[in-house]
């Protein structure tokens, strides 16, 4: 984008929704939102189990391992609000007039993108290695396609995540217009000499007194009378 600032325009500038719902990083943070609460919508409501029918205790379904689902839940939980969050500064990213802010702001979103994926790859790997490991019940079999859910979305989230990482360090990358915040009013060397009052083209006249503006006679005296016409 050309005069851009980290992917966006001119501070103040005016913001379509329907365009903001159009851009590619907006559709990626609805996505990943939608898979945070597949995982965890899951594995909170149907993947804890009673195994056998008679204990009244439910246990996760995740090789009985209290830790896989708790994991599962809580990243979800993360991934849910961080959405709702950067989907908010994205939103108002324009609005930023601030260099540094919007710096902050990118590489923020690159952080927690990156770490969100690194957790749902630790996730997955978590849960596909428990569930491989479960002995299967009548309780696990009621709850199989949860978990299979919850273990193919955190592998999806995975794909998700790391888009919006590389959308994030492509917007670090584009940097930014600095005629776009800066001016030339002041020099950027806090010990230079303030500047100078414009002096024009530089050269100064030398003639003190214009003739004044009416019609002057074809001879004038040398002392700037006018001889009068009878």
């Amino acid at each position: 984008m050309e005069g851009a600032s980290f992917g966006a325009g001119r501070a103040g500038g005016a913001i379509d929704p329907v365009d903001f719902l159009k851009q590619p990083q907006t559709i990626l943070r609805a996505t990943a939102w939608i898979f945070s609460i597949v995982v965890f919508g899951s594995i909170v409501n149907e993947c804890y189990v009673n195994k056998d029918g008679t204990d009244p205790e439910l246990r996760c379904i995740f090789n009985d391992n209290e830790s896989a689902c708790s994991y599962g839940i809580a990243i979800g939980v993360i991934a849910f609000f961080g959405c709702i969050f950067f989907l908010v500064v994205d939103f108002q990213f324009q609005q930023i007039s601030s260099v540094k802010d919007r710096k902050r702001a990118v590489l923020l979103d690159l952080g927690f993108s990156g770490f969100l994926s690194f957790l749902w790859f630790v996730s997955f790997c978590f849960l596909a290695n428990q569930w491989q490991r479960t002995t299967m019940s009548r309780g696990a079999w009621q709850g199989a396609d949860a978990a299979r859910a919850a273990i193919t979305f955190s592998f999806f989230s995975i794909i998700v995540w790391v888009a919006l990482a590389l959308k994030a360090l492509q917007r670090y990358r584009l940097g930014t217009d600095m005629s776009l915040f800066a001016t030339d009013q002041f020099a950027a060397d806090p010990n230079a000499a303030y500047p100078g009052y414009p002096t024009g083209s530089g050269i100064e006249s030398t003639e003190t007194y214009q003739s004044p503006p009416f019609t002057e006679s074809s001879e004038a005296n040398p002392k700037g009378y006018q001889v009068p016409a009878y």
